[in-house]
């Protein structure tokens, strides 16, 4: 039986450059966009086109991809303009990026505080905008931000973002939980919910780690059928940062046996992480699961007379599997 394929989005050089103390250069980035291409994740979300130099000009300089599809980020129209003559999907357009992934307000509170302006022209900006790249022939990615937030305040705003989003062909809808305080039970409840509205859409999700819930709420989004993880290399990112692509890759992989990277790639993982974290200048923590330097290690007594005999007594999987030869 073939495995289910979950597609893996990397947004290290954009989500995770919100990393404090992280300031990557072009050189930085560069570099992390080959290790990503080697790895084999399926999408790399470069960075934000037009909103500052150094992500213009990477996507300059940017060669053509091996194994990924770079993707190109940005906001939707901003209101009073039409799609065809705004600056910011002007933007990712000239990228020649074959994946745009938009962000957009999914929950009333913030489109009435953050962007003041009424729900409708919010919902005609996330049209609007959807319909630019679709039509456009782009592959198109909606990120729907605080979605969590806004359905459990009001699911029917939320729910009408929804809908239009999916009437207007987007090819994969994010449920985004960009507070990163939503809970594994609540995250069952709701994606239950929306997939028995859309149970032929494609589905993804994308989770901030505030309550250290990141890897788990991809792992239970998975079960209920989320074919799109996004997340981050040892899970950089603002605050405490996104769902760590370094446990949640060989957790899905691994464990739930689903189709992520390829298994040969998986041995690179521990390289990877230690390759993209000198140039970030942000260290590993020892204890990271799989990728840490302590993953696989242990001290004398009763562990190290086990593992004299059998390593699976006292390690959960064979740290070659993950390149760990620590």
């Amino acid at each position: 039986m073939s495995k289910e394929k979950i597609y893996i989005f990397d947004t290290t050089l954009r989500d995770g450059a919100q990393t404090q103390g992280v300031d990557f250069s072009i050189d930085d980035k560069l570099k992390i966009a080959n290790a990503l291409d080697n790895l084999g994740v399926d999408y790399i979300e470069g960075g934000w086109p037009g909103a500052n130099p150094t992500d213009t000009e990477f996507f300059q300089k940017i060669n053509k991809l091996k194994n990924s599809t770079l993707t190109a980020f940005g906001m939707t129209k901003k209101t009073g303009r039409s799609a065809e003559n705004d600056p910011g999907l002007s933007a990712l357009l000239n990228t020649n990026s074959p994946a745009i992934c938009l962000v957009g307000k999914s929950w009333d509170f913030h489109v009435d505080v953050a962007l003041e302006i009424s729900n409708q022209e919010n919902l005609e900006n996330i049209t609007d905008s959807t319909k630019h790249f679709v039509n456009k022939k782009k592959e198109f990615i909606f990120d729907a931000e605080h979605f969590f937030d806004g359905y459990k305040e009001d699911k029917d705003t939320t729910l009408k973002v929804l809908k239009a989003v999916i009437n207007s062909q987007v090819d994969c809808f994010i449920f985004c939980d960009t507070n990163g305080g939503t809970l594994p039970s609540e995250v069952k409840k709701i994606i239950k919910e929306v997939k028995e509205l859309y149970p032929e859409q494609h589905f993804g999700v994308h989770f901030q780690n505030d309550n250290g819930c990141a890897v788990v709420n991809s792992m239970v989004a998975v079960e209920l059928g989320i074919t799109h993880v996004q997340g981050t290399i040892n899970g950089y990112g603002e605050r405490t940062g996104n769902a760590d692509l370094c446990t949640l890759i060989p957790n899905l992989s691994l464990k739930q046996n689903y189709e992520t990277i390829n298994l040969d790639s998986l041995k690179k993982l521990t390289q990877t992480a230690n390759h993209i974290a000198e140039l970030v200048n942000v260290k590993i923590d020892s204890r990271h699961p799989y990728v840490g330097s302590s993953a696989f290690t242990h001290k004398a007594g009763l562990h190290a007379s086990g593992m004299a005999k059998d390593s699976s007594l006292y390690e959960n999987i064979d740290s070659k599997l993950v390149g760990n030869f620590t």
